[in-house]
């Protein structure tokens, strides 16, 4: 019997969040924009730290059809999924040692909204290709822009 194994994203982050003296590179804070390093590439999966001031945050975004999972390694981040038929947002507050995975079609945003730094570990398989930004309105998502990697980041 052939059984394919679905990658758990959120085990890789977990894995990488319990070992931060094995980052190549240690957490940065920018006070300028939100700083990101991308920690590890595989066939199947790329692992990146990000990190957060308080305030900092994303426009809502998807991953451009890839899944994947974050984790909280330090801080509180909150986390807003698109809701319901009118767009509403629901919001989910994570604390370190915390996580949660993501299907191909999740759109959301993460902000800092405590008054301490934050960081975290993001997994993505297939590895990010492209991220569609989003703006919520009366009549529901409205893309922003379609970000390329390579390009924007």
């Amino acid at each position: 019997m052939n059984v394919a194994l679905e990658l758990d994203h959120l085990a890789i982050a977990a894995r990488y969040a319990d070992a931060p003296d094995d980052w190549p590179v240690a957490p940065r804070y920018s006070a300028a924009e939100r700083w990101y390093h991308r920690l590890a590439v595989a066939g199947d999966h790329e692992v990146w730290l990000l990190t957060w001031l308080p305030g900092q945050g994303t426009e809502l975004h998807d991953h451009g059809g890839s899944a994947g999972a974050f984790q909280v390694v330090g801080g509180t981040l909150t986390e807003e999924t698109v809701a319901g038929t009118r767009g509403t947002l629901q919001a989910r507050e994570l604390s370190a040692g915390t996580g949660r995975r993501f299907g191909t079609r999740h759109i959301h945003r993460i902000t800092n909204r405590s008054g301490r730094p934050a960081a975290s570990i993001h997994v993505y398989g297939p590895a990010l290709s492209t991220m569609t930004q989003y703006r919520l309105g009366p009549d529901g998502l409205r893309v922003l822009t379609v970000e390329r990697a390579g390009a924007q980041w």
